[in-house]
């Protein structure tokens, strides 16, 4: 019998700069667009009811200046703004349809949020736990941490999470979620077995002695075990109930580790207005379709106005903090994803604004547009309409 002859799956195989195909600068724009269909591992969740949004345009809204610099980037993609079931804006790239999924990235992690904030609710979680006392097995890099402080990135450990440097921890924990082959085929770590090789550094100890926060990808991954331990519920069931309860069009795609555990700390991907339906969610503070709920109003209220540690600064005093696996500024609840997406809504006024763009630099990131994207944001869901 003839050998049977294959070849590495060049999508997902290790390029440059430790960086798969679909996440170097020239192919980045059509990765982030496929990257549900790249995915080796994945789930993919639809609602039966879907939430209704008609068109109410605010003509003022595209005249504001940052708007106007941002949407006339290269690297946007689309950005809408909506209300209750009204789209008050929507704009998209000439190369990017309306029903264009695109990762979320960590913006996933906002569904933690909803999660935690049930399992509070309900008394089912303590969050001055310490971590070990529900995952027993979990390694020195979170055994002996608060859950609070995992959940607001403020703990100290040897996982680091440097998108200018090749071989950050970021990187390396890709193959659990099936964004790159492993070095060695056959290593398939389940996200759980990847938590537990987490180490403390050498001093042991993981608390954080500055007032900002020390973002690690890995904290919410974490949590989600700690969720799956204390309801009983795999994070599928969770993350299904949040996607009925958005009731999104098109659906939710998901990356997830080998064994089929949705990847929380960065997996998402959304079309455009399935993006703002996940901001209504919270804007209705859990309040779903057909009278489905999830999560906690007084959580997240809890979470505006008890401040984590500073994330970045955004200007004079005015500052973006960690809390509670989102980012807080004011009234405005939200998060920012890896290479140009942040997802906005205001508490008070019920405002979303869901942004999709793609940088293509060669870490994906560049401060000063980043900036730029979150005060705008920030700006249109102060607003009012």
């Amino acid at each position: 019998m003839k050998k049977i002859i294959s070849y590495k799956n060049p999508d997902l195989i290790t390029i440059k700069d430790n960086k798969a195909l679909w996440n170097l600068p020239k192919t980045r724009r059509h990765g982030y667009r496929n990257l549900h269909k790249i995915n080796r591992y994945g789930l993919f969740l639809r609602s039966d009811l879907i939430l209704k949004l008609k068109k109410n345009n605010k003509s003022k809204i595209y005249n504001k200046p940052l708007v106007k610099k941002m949407i006339n980037n290269k690297s946007f993609c689309s950005l809408i703004v909506g209300n209750r079931q009204n789209i008050l804006f929507e704009r998209y790239a000439k190369d990017f349809p309306k029903n264009q999924p695109q990762t979320i990235m960590s913006i996933t992690k906002m569904f933690v949020n909803l999660f935690v904030g049930e399992l509070v609710k309900n008394k089912s979680i303590n969050l001055n736990k310490k971590v070990s006392y529900y995952l027993p097995k979990i390694g020195t890099g979170y055994a002996s941490a608060k859950i609070q402080d995992v959940l607001n990135m403020n703990i100290i450990n040897a996982y680091s999470e440097d998108y200018t440097k090749a071989y950050s921890s970021s990187f390396l924990h890709e193959p659990v979620g099936g964004w790159r082959l492993p070095a060695n085929k056959d290593a398939h770590l389940s996200q759980e077995n990847f938590l537990n090789t987490i180490k403390s550094n050498k001093n042991r100890s993981l608390k954080n002695k500055t007032d900002l926060a020390l973002y690690k990808s890995a904290n919410t991954d974490v949590i989600g075990l700690i969720i799956e331990k204390v309801s009983g519920k795999s994070l599928r069931h969770w993350m299904l109930r949040a996607v009925e309860a958005a009731g999104f069009e098109d659906g939710l795609y998901i990356a997830s580790d080998r064994y089929g555990m949705p990847w929380m700390s960065g997996g998402g991907c959304l079309i455009t207005r399935d993006f703002l339906r996940m901001g209504l969610l919270f804007a209705r503070k859990g309040k779903g379709v057909g009278n489905r709920k999830i999560g906690s109003p007084s959580f997240l209220d809890h979470t505006i106005n008890n401040l984590g540690p500073k994330y970045m600064n955004l200007s004079k005093d005015k500052y973006l903090h960690y809390s509670n696996s989102t980012m807080v500024s004011g009234n405005m609840i939200g998060h920012s994803g890896y290479g140009g997406q942040f997802l906005a809504i205001n508490l008070k006024t019920g405002n979303v604004a869901a942004f999709f763009s793609v940088l293509e630099t060669k870490s994906a990131t560049k401060e000063s547009y980043k900036v730029d994207m979150i005060n705008m944001l920030i700006d249109l869901v102060n607003d009012k309409y």
